[in-house]
């Protein structure tokens, strides 16, 4: 395996020294001049700098087709001063149709709402930077770029705009501090990308060009921003974020009630105009939006998302390495443990602090460290149980990570985890952690500066007080990517005692190769599709005695159409040898009684998906699929349907329903309904209202939650926050919890 995985890095290297340069850089270049007279944002460009600005023009489709200029163009442009980052457009409409959009809600769904978005690259590295877009309601979305091109709009920051719609256009202006990006003063060149989301005529295109098939945001297509004259060091560039919490909740199975009042503060200090320094003490997350649950049939741990602001920002530099399957940080076991009865609560943290961010044109940096309080009836996530004890101490994490630009776009990096329990004594009384556990590794990212391949290997190893074999994760992934052909390889090693208990491990003691492959066909001058294709998947696992445990394989084949509908039906065979028993009924069959460890099985499922037409004010998807399950049938089918009141909110029901039958005795056949109903107001693009319903009949629950925010002032935010647990049967009420909480940003 390891000479395997070797090989396959030294490929990958050879690859790189075959990849063209940039394609766009060199002829799409753009001017910002230096503003000689203020801009007043009102989202009208009748100043006398934008009337002799340079100006991008003719923007090229990269969806539906490519190479073909856009039905409704768009013109962008760029200035600056000493504070100000100035981005301003002018969006064409040749249609009367109004605006597709889904609500006025700030972090809009890009690929949900018409809009313009700004991608920019200060770093000049083709990998990392900052998005920023608009729509035509003048909604904002902002977001940090990673991996080339992937996005996360959960970040958070400060800038401004200005939107005015004269009716055949709409017209913007974009204010954006400085101090919101990290850059380099001493670079004038950075890669920049406008890309426009035109919902009406179902159009996606790009001011420099991106083939088919490509990532549209992918910096490997950037076009080239250059500044007329060196930018001046953003300055020091503190931000103060302080709070004011108060809660109430009432646990009614334990009558255990109780009332608090919370404050703390973050801060955000710029070491330099590149690197940031995160301050928080006392933080509370209360106001973060709850998981959307699952109905889980799998004998692994489900994977959820970080929502929490304070991790969000170079997450990709501390939670990305190793694959999902096997992270040695997962910052969710930060500040997030369980209860006696397997229920997530809030481990409370003391301060933490992390720096974070580039320092040249080579190099990214990230250390984290974090303390959280001791908690009584709590134990960790993600850990073994040493004992029968729920009494969890104080714990410290500390991430450090250090990584190197190489190749081009590539990047080689290494990373430690520490997790420490303060003031551990080894006895029975105490403790449902070790005292310690430790991850060290390394991690080769590729990206290829032509866009078409793309790998990540690593080799991780944990370190215990006891010594332990196999302590080792390792992994290679390797993609290429044209407009007709997506071809994927991956292949991971996971031994029996690697103890990431600060990441994300599903599985030990398994060997993994697989492949999963797309072929992407355009039909030329149809009325009615876009694009169709066949995919392959194929998954073989074994233990580390190289023991069969696992193995899928499926193909389907999927139509785009070109109303945004889409169609696809499949086929998968499934083998499973279960490794612990197991109740594939989840109807709580007792121990001895269920599939025991050792027996194998295998069978077969069909299924078929279908999106409607994503514009219209009633939508929806759909999934059903039918086949075995472990010596039983299963039958699922699941549907999102969303109904758009535009543009003042969205109500949306999601519905899973599970049917497990025939199996043989003692199993009994047993249904499984999860139900969301949402209902997202947005009264202003200031005023938001989320109410979130979610039945799950498999954990017996019934969970309310209502959010309400007022973003009184820049990136500053009332929230009020209510939940509700509830028995399905009768409607009594298990717990209920309100929170008020005010946040306040002030710079210095």
């Amino acid at each position: 395996m390891n000479k395997l995985l070797s090989g396959l890095l030294l490929f990958s290297i050879g690859i790189i020294g075959q990849s063209v340069a940039q394609v766009n850089s060199q002829k799409y270049q753009l001017i910002a001049d230096r503003l000689t007279s203020p801009i007043t944002l009102d989202g009208k460009l009748d100043e006398p700098h934008w009337q002799n600005a340079d100006r991008t023009d003719n923007f090229i489709l990269t969806f539906p087709v490519d190479s073909v200029s856009a039905t409704s163009q768009t013109v962008t442009m760029v200035a600056f001063d000493d504070r100000y980052l100035y981005i301003a457009g002018i969006c064409y409409e040749n249609s009367d149709k109004e605006h597709v959009m889904q609500s006025l809600r700030r972090d809009f769904s890009w690929s949900r709402n018409e809009n313009l978005s700004v991608y920019i690259d200060p770093y000049d590295d083709y990998t990392n930077g900052f998005t920023f877009g608009i729509t035509p309601f003048g909604v904002r979305r902002e977001g940090l770029v990673t991996n080339g091109g992937e996005v996360s709009d959960d970040w958070d920051n400060k800038w401004f705009s200005e939107v005015t719609d004269f009716g055949d256009r709409w017209e913007f202006e974009m204010k954006i501090p400085f101090k919101t990006v990290r850059y380099d003063e001493e670079n004038r060149e950075w890669n920049i990308i406008f890309l426009r989301k035109d919902l009406k005529n179902n159009e996606e295109s790009n001011w420099a060009p991106v083939p088919q098939g490509y990532r549209p945001s992918s910096f490997a297509f950037s076009g080239r921003l250059i500044f007329s004259e060196p930018l001046k060091k953003a300055g020091p560039n503190i931000a103060f974020i302080p709070y004011v919490s108060a809660a109430t909740s009432e646990d009614f199975e334990e009558d255990i009630s109780d009332r608090e009042v919370n404050a703390g503060f973050d801060a955000k200090i710029g070491v330099s105009s590149s690197l940031n320094l995160d301050l928080t003490v006392n933080p509370d997350f209360s106001q973060v939006e709850v998981d959307q649950q699952v109905t889980n049939l799998s004998r692994f741990e489900i994977f959820f998302p970080e929502r929490r602001q304070f991790f969000l920002e170079n997450q990709d530099l501390f939670g990305e390495s190793g694959f999902r399957q096997s992270r040695p940080f997962f910052s969710r076991r930060i500040g997030i443990g369980e209860d006696t009865a397997g229920n997530k609560l809030q481990i409370p943290i003391l301060y933490g602090a992390r720096l974070s961010g580039k320092i040249g044109k080579d190099w990214r940096i990230g250390l984290l460290n974090m303390q959280t309080k001791s908690k009584d009836g709590a134990r960790l996530t993600g850990v073994s149980e040493v004992d029968s004890s729920y009494n969890l101490l104080a714990q410290n994490y500390t991430v450090g990570v250090i990584q190197r630009r190489v190749f081009g776009r590539s990047n080689v990096g290494v990373i430690m985890v520490n997790r420490q329990a303060l003031d551990y004594e080894r006895n029975e009384e105490v403790s449902t952690t070790t005292k310690y556990n430790r991850v060290v590794g390394v991690d080769y990212n590729l990206l290829s500066l032509d866009g078409r391949w793309e790998g990540d290997f690593f080799y991780h190893r944990s370190i215990d007080e006891e010594s332990k074999d196999d302590a080792f994760s390792t992994g290679m992934f390797l993609g290429y990517n044209t407009t007709n052909l997506e071809l994927r390889v991956i292949a991971s090693a996971l031994g029996e005692g690697f103890n990431a208990e600060t990441g994300f491990i599903q599985r030990r003691d398994i060997i993994r190769l697989g492949t999963f492959n797309d072929l992407n066909l355009y039909p030329e001058n149809s009325s009615f599709l876009v694009r169709h294709g066949p995919g392959i998947d194929f998954n073989y696992r074994t233990d580390m005695e190289f023991n069969k445990t696992d193995m899928d394989f499926g193909v389907d084949y999927d139509f785009t159409h070109q109303n945004t509908s889409n169609f696809s039906i499949g086929w998968s065979y499934d083998y499973q040898k279960l490794r612990r028993n197991f109740d594939p009924s989840g109807t709580d069959v007792p121990d001895s009684l269920r599939l025991q460890s050792g027996e194998d099985f295998e069978w077969t499922t069909v299924g078929a998906s279908y999106e409607t037409d994503a514009r219209k004010v009633l939508s929806g998807e759909f999934d059903m699929s039918y086949g075995g399950f472990y010596n039983g049938k299963r039958y699922n089918a699941t549907a999102q349907i969303n109904f758009r009141y535009q543009p003042y909110g969205l109500v949306a029901m999601t519905i899973d329903y599970n049917n497990l039958h025939g199996f043989p005795a003692p199993f009994e056949d047993t249904e499984f309904w999860l139900i969301g109903p949402r209902i997202d107001l947005t009264f202003t693009d200031q005023l938001f209202l989320t109410t979130f319903v979610q039945y799950n009949e498999q954990a017996d629950n019934v969970n309310l939650n209502a959010r309400f925010q007022w973003r009184y002032k820049p990136v500053s935010d009332l929230f009020v926050v209510y939940t509700d647990n509830y028995f399905p049967g009768n409607f009594k009420t298990k717990s209920r919890a309100i929170v008020f909480k005010l946040t306040y940003w002030l710079n210095f």
